[in-house]
């Protein structure tokens, strides 16, 4: 077993991935990354033969055709060392490339599921930015320049291409968010899951107060189909140099007004006085139905 002589992680989005450079060379990113990278739940493997095991997002009957037998030895799961002699999973770190371009290849063919075309759209984002990023990095190498960069400075690149390529897959509701509604709830926030109606609460404290009449017209662009799924986020709607500042600031009064109440009564309260739903005419920009698609 191979162990890592160098670790440290590389962001995308908001995501960070743990990765290492173990003693033969190798490139890897921890399983959990993978996953993480494209909003999957850990889950294990899936079997296409005895011999071959894929992580169970590509084992998909839709993507098989997809990988061949070069691929399959590059996106076999593996074990090693991290530089504290802890045993880790891992990928190599080309699965995540290989990944991307399956589920491009796959849409292009127009064979993907409706769910899938969630992450054929993560897909195409990860690799613009990569590529983007990897002619800096080879210019770099050709040059020497890489010995006098800074550390993070490949880093601050990509930070700002994906603010571009990313903004619509990036989170704009932090995690303190729901921890503060659960608080208020009295719901156990560590076992128990976000529940269904969780998006019925953030239309009433969110969207509804947003903009006047906002609420209505982000349901309308972005209904529920017929699986009571929606195409996208709400969010991704809003425009990046009105909307998501709004809904930022929003959001951030929501924090303040919970984390001064002591149950969801009393946050209610506060809110319906500092906060109140918006009904008059439609002030907050959305984008063109022509740039959503």
């Amino acid at each position: 077993m191979e162990q890592a002589t160098h670790q440290g992680e590389i962001r995308i989005g908001e995501k960070a991935l743990p990765c290492a450079v173990l003693s033969d060379g190798t490139r890897v990113i921890t399983q959990k990354s993978v996953f993480n990278s494209f909003e999957r739940p850990q889950r294990g493997q899936r079997e296409k033969d005895k011999q071959i095991q894929l992580p169970h997002f590509m084992a998909a009957k839709n993507l098989l055709p997809y990988i061949n037998q070069d691929i399959t030895h590059q996106i076999q799961p593996l074990k090693y060392l991290d530089i504290n002699g802890k045993v880790k999973n891992g990928y190599r770190a080309e699965i995540l490339p290989i990944m991307c371009d399956i589920y491009l290849s796959a849409r292009k063919d127009k064979v993907l599921t409706h769910h899938q075309n969630r992450l054929a759209d993560i897909a195409e984002m990860i690799v613009r930015s990569l590529s983007k990023i990897g002619i800096i990095a080879l210019i770099d190498e050709a040059t020497g320049y890489q010995d006098v960069r800074r550390k993070d400075a490949l880093q601050r690149i990509l930070d700002a291409y994906l603010s571009k390529e990313l903004s619509a897959w990036a989170k704009r509701f932090p995690d303190e968010f729901y921890d503060e509604i659960f608080r208020l709830k009295k719901w156990n926030w560590g076992i128990q899951k976000r529940p269904p109606f969780i998006g019925k609460i953030t239309n009433d404290i969110v969207y509804s107060r947003l903009a006047p009449h906002i609420l209505e017209e982000l349901q309308k662009r972005n209904p529920v189909n017929d699986k009571g799924t929606r195409k996208a986020k709400h969010h991704q709607y809003l425009t990046t140099d009105v909307g998501h500042p709004a809904l930022s600031q929003h959001i951030h009064a929501l924090k303040i007004l919970m984390k001064s109440a002591t149950s969801w009564d009393s946050f209610y309260r506060l809110l319906q006085r500092s906060l109140p739903k918006k009904n008059e005419q439609l002030s907050l920009d959305l984008k063109q139905q022509d740039q959503e698609e």
